[in-house]
């Protein structure tokens, strides 16, 4: 690609105007496998306000040509939604220690160009910042053999290993998102990935 992908952090005051991108975002790349996420503007508004009304989030874009066409953000997991910190709390972890990566999408023309670890290297340096101790992201667990899976799919599993994140085996979360073709919402299992930072 002849355009060139700039990352960067986005100012706290700017949120705002970045919501909808990130909404757009979030229900176009998780449409894709393994979320299958079939969102709707009025949920993500909801959602993604909390990161305006936080001033310890954190929020990374990816930009070409002056146009948003990437984002991942974080925050600490004590700010985050309880079913996430609950798992953690549970085993024993120190929630107050933990910064929380969310998510971090990007459109498929920009993917293999080196965002990815950028977003990582951002947030994770946010978070030491912060004085975390910890990062942690969650990542959906799906049938392997699901017949929604496109064959050419690649997990990010390798990608997490080789950046320094480990997958807590016997710690999950759970949340509910309606998948695509759904009538309703359905509880979906989340596995947890962590990394020291000190």
């Amino acid at each position: 690609m002849d355009a060139k992908l700039e990352i960067r952090p986005i100012t706290h005051s700017d949120y705002h105007h970045y919501i909808d991108d990130l909404a757009h975002l979030r229900m176009r790349v998780f449409r894709e496998w393994p979320y299958l996420y079939d969102g709707d503007m009025d949920y993500e508004r909801t959602y993604l306000r909390s990161y305006v009304d936080n001033e310890r989030t954190f929020m990374v874009g990816a930009f070409c040509a002056g146009d948003i066409v990437g984002a991942s953000t974080a925050m600490p997991l004590a700010d985050h939604d309880e079913a996430f910190a609950a798992p953690l709390r549970s085993a024993g972890y120190d929630i107050s220690q933990i910064f929380y990566l969310a998510e971090s999408v990007l459109l498929p023309a920009f993917r293999g160009l080196g965002a990815g670890r950028q977003f990582f290297d951002l947030r994770e340096a946010e978070a030491v910042r912060q004085g975390f101790s910890k990062a942690v992201f969650s990542a959906v667990i799906r049938n392997a053999d699901a017949p929604e899976k496109p064959q050419d799919y690649v997990p990010l599993d390798a990608f997490w290993q080789r950046i320094g994140y480990r997958q807590l085996a016997d710690i999950k979360a759970s949340f509910p998102w309606k998948d695509l073709g759904d009538k309703e919402e359905t509880e979906k299992s989340m596995a947890f990935w962590m990394k020291s930072l000190r």
